[in-house]
């Protein structure tokens, strides 16, 4: 199991594309630049599907190379999402879901608001003074 840092990813694209089988970490970053067109070494994390869809490879830069992941399921297939334009943006949870072989359609992250203050509690002062 890979465990990317959530600091390193922006997001992640799954693409369809004939042939990934037989690349390495230069011919998929070719083919994320030339067909997609995205630049890999972002830290976008781009996902490819065997037409058989029972494996899965994946490229992204971490900041110091380029790294490629490649995972095969025994048994079943990876639930894949019907993809527009090449590209289709998955989520963080959605992104492990896929990757352990889940149906990633069922995960929803959930969205927090961002406060709109932040009560700020100055420890020194009241220790010093404790009236003010």
């Amino acid at each position: 199991m890979i465990i990317v840092a959530p600091g390193l990813v922006t997001d992640r694209h799954s693409a369809k594309t004939n042939g990934f089988n037989r690349k390495g970490h230069d011919g998929l970053a070719a083919l994320v630049k030339n067909e997609l067109p995205k630049d890999p070494f972002t830290g976008t994390v781009f996902i490819f599907r065997s037409r058989k869809a029972d494996r899965l490879k994946l490229i992204y830069w971490d900041g110091s190379g380029l790294v490629m992941a490649y995972k095969r399921l025994e048994e079943h297939t990876f639930t894949w999402p019907d993809i527009r334009d090449g590209l289709m943006t998955l989520g963080h949870a959605q992104f492990e879901a896929l990757f352990a072989g889940l149906d990633w359609r069922r995960v929803r992250s959930v969205e927090a608001r961002a406060p709109t203050a932040i009560e700020w509690c100055d420890t020194m002062t009241r220790a010093t003074n404790p009236g003010g």
